[in-house]
């Protein structure tokens, strides 16, 4: 797996899981707002929608929170409306950041964003400040138990696969940003089993971090994504086996 997916799972592993439950809901509670709201209100014929409701399912949230979701993004409901918002800088050792968040006030989020940079010797750009080192790229990410890395790369000999990342505990199946939920369908259909498939931004070039850099980098992307309002964190930053065990 790359190495920013590898910080990720690791810090889903690190917290209390009840602690951070409440906290999860209401994200993924927002990714569906947004989903309906940008699309149909109708999970098979909106893929985000799908890929928000079925992430959803597999973290337990209860299916009257998602019916109340989707019926807050198609309009329904008095509570104040959510936006999707979009963050682009770099932080310490000039690693680049995007911070996709949803927020119901954008002037709030953005100064409290603002600070986490500042704090962690980080700069906000512009938009598209550091967009250009990423490409949107679908995931889809498997459990490979019972298999080897030829086997599973010819099971996903499938339309839209671009590439396959081997892991034994979580493989990763890099498809084209349309396709993932068609990828995700087809790899089903053929028995291997799939843990979860989303839209990300990916890294065209990372920085590689050790020791006192990676360490920093931690802190930085760790204030980010526990803050309330950040529904995504993507970075460039690399770390080497060290550096994660060190985190972990």
């Amino acid at each position: 797996m790359s190495g920013h997916s590898k910080w990720h799972n690791i810090k889903l592993k690190k917290g209390k899981v009840d602690a951070q439950r409440g906290a999860l809901f209401t994200k993924l509670s927002k990714e569906i707002i947004l989903a309906a709201k940008n699309g149909s209100s109708d999970p098979e014929a909106n893929y985000r929608l799908k890929m928000a409701v079925e992430k959803a399912r597999e973290n337990n949230v209860p299916t009257d929170n998602i019916k109340r979701a989707i019926a807050r993004g198609a309009g329904g409901g008095d509570e104040k409306q959510i936006e999707e918002l979009r963050y682009e800088g770099y932080g310490p050792s000039n690693v680049a950041v995007i911070i996709d968040v949803a927020t119901d006030n954008r002037n709030r989020t953005a100064s409290e964003i603002r600070f986490i940079f500042s704090r962690n010797e980080g700069v906000l750009g512009e938009a598209n400040s550091v967009g250009w080192i990423f490409e949107q790229r679908g995931i889809v990410i498997v459990n490979p138990k019972g298999t080897n890395e030829d086997a599973l790369t010819e099971k996903c000999l499938v339309d839209g696969v671009i590439d396959l990342r081997f892991d034994p505990e979580a493989s990763e199946i890099v498809t084209e940003p349309a396709q993932v939920m068609a990828v995700k369908d087809a790899l089903e259909k053929i028995g291997v089993s799939v843990k979860s498939a989303q839209l990300v931004m990916e890294p065209k070039q990372t920085a590689h971090l050790t020791g006192d850099a990676a360490t920093k980098a931690f802190a930085f992307l760790d204030a980010l994504d526990e803050h309330e309002d950040v529904q995504h964190v993507y970075s460039n930053a690399e770390f080497d086996d060290a550096a994660l065990e060190a985190y972990a």
